[in-house]
């Protein structure tokens, strides 16, 4: 087809078809020259002996519609509750590239006997070459047949073989899946309670930085501010003065005699702040009163 687009005279350009030379059938496969790109014209000439005809009309022949699809084939295997179903492309592995041209896919058709009754039948539409059928039921007969279309070029193939294979008596699969869920959800306890823990106990950290739950004190929040004044802090004792109330004792005692204070009782101390206390107060009376003594005599000089 491509010869014949070109200005030019390419009658000395047919080629004959391998294995359709002198033929006596009226038929003849000739796809061993076709391909998926590209198209063809054919023609046919009739002979008797040293007899001719003329050469037939040109028939043009574009193999991706003219093509016919066939059957594909098809394999059955089982998996524990699973039917596997494993489909060979149609023309086999000499018509992988007209296949991939053609996007080909697969209709299956699966039903199930039991007891000499055949089931509705189920249908399933796939692009890949595997397919699966699950939860299939033990010491069941399954069918299967498949049929391959292309929507592209609005083909299909007639539908394959009819596949059967028998399912075996019971299975031990729900057990498999019950230990497999129970080991993950081992594990997954077994990662997720440290982390969680972790973050508990960083979240308590971030909270109890950023954001306490109580307040602290006043004389704290000012720090840096202003000076402290705290009552819990000491504070520089300030002077006092001391002073003693004496009571009249008896007699009057004579002049230039010093009077005797040792019976001085009612010893008050003032102070111009009424919250800070000497530390002389918590020394002996004795010595107290000596001092107080002789303060007295000293003032009376």
């Amino acid at each position: 087809g491509f010869l014949k687009t070109l200005n030019e005279d390419y009658s000395a350009k047919w080629l004959s078809v391998p294995r359709c030379e002198n033929i006596s059938s009226t038929w003849c496969n000739f796809s061993s020259i076709i391909t998926s790109n590209g198209f063809y014209y054919l023609r046919v000439q009739a002979r008797e002996g040293l007899h001719k005809s003329c050469l037939s009309r040109e028939v043009k022949v574009d193999p991706l519609k003219t093509n016919g699809i066939g059957p594909p084939g098809v394999r059955l295997e089982l998996s524990d509750t699973w039917l596997h179903i494993l489909i060979s492309p149609p023309g086999g592995a000499e018509g992988e590239a007209m296949r991939d041209d053609y996007g080909l896919s697969y209709r299956i058709l699966y039903w199930k006997n039991s007891s000499n009754k055949e089931e509705e039948v189920r249908q399933k539409e796939v692009k890949q070459t595997i397919a699966t059928v699950p939860d299939v039921s033990p010491s069941s007969l399954y069918c299967v047949k498949v049929q391959a279309f292309s929507e592209t070029y609005n083909k299909s193939s007639a539908y394959s073989q009819q596949e059967c294979i028998h399912t075996p008596a019971g299975t031990r699969f729900p057990l498999i899946i019950f230990g497999i869920f129970m080991g993950a959800l081992l594990v997954v306890l077994l990662v997720a309670t440290p982390l969680v823990l972790m973050l508990y106990k960083a979240y308590n950290k971030i909270k109890y930085v950023f954001f306490p739950s109580c307040q602290p004190p006043l004389n704290i929040e000012g720090f840096g501010a202003q000076p402290l004044s705290s009552p819990y802090l000491p504070a520089a004792e300030e002077p006092v003065e001391k002073c003693c109330v004496m009571e009249a004792m008896e007699g009057t005692p004579e002049e230039g005699t010093p009077p005797d204070f040792t019976d001085c009782k009612h010893c008050k101390h003032s102070s111009r702040d009424s919250g800070n206390y000497s530390n002389e107060d918590n020394t002996d009376n004795t010595a107290g009163s000596k001092g107080s003594k002789e303060t007295l005599e000293k003032e009376m000089v």
